[in-house]
């Protein structure tokens, strides 16, 4: 592929792209300003959810512990909330696409256990 721009561009995105700037205004300093802010506010979702599903979890399990449940149910229980936990650290540390699996995951092996009883 060549670097030549198409004939019919304007002129003042050809001018642009050669001499590499990003147009000026409003939404350029928006884009700038944002990602950290949202990179910041999925830490903390990512944080935050791992959180409540990892206690969900641990609580689910102490709860049919103490019932006639097979041993396997709350052994998946506290499998699922150590896989959430997993993720809340991940996400905590910006990990946060592994993070969402990982408690997507969680909640799947809780509902495995859930439905093995």
């Amino acid at each position: 592929m060549s670097g030549r721009t198409d004939s019919d561009t304007h002129e003042d995105i050809r001018a642009d792209a050669d001499a590499g700037t990003t147009p000026a205004g409003p939404q350029a300093d928006v884009d700038e300003e944002g990602h950290g802010e949202d990179a910041r506010r999925a830490r903390w979702t990512a944080t935050g959810t791992g959180a409540v599903l990892t206690l969900a979890g641990l609580a689910a399990s102490l709860l049919r512990l103490t019932g006639s449940a097979p041993a396997l149910v709350p052994a998946a229980y506290a499998l699922g909330a150590a896989v959430c936990a997993l993720g809340a650290l991940l996400g905590a540390r910006g990990r946060t696409r592994r993070a969402l699996w990982l408690l997507i995951a969680g909640v799947m092996v809780m509902a495995v256990g859930d439905q093995s009883d």
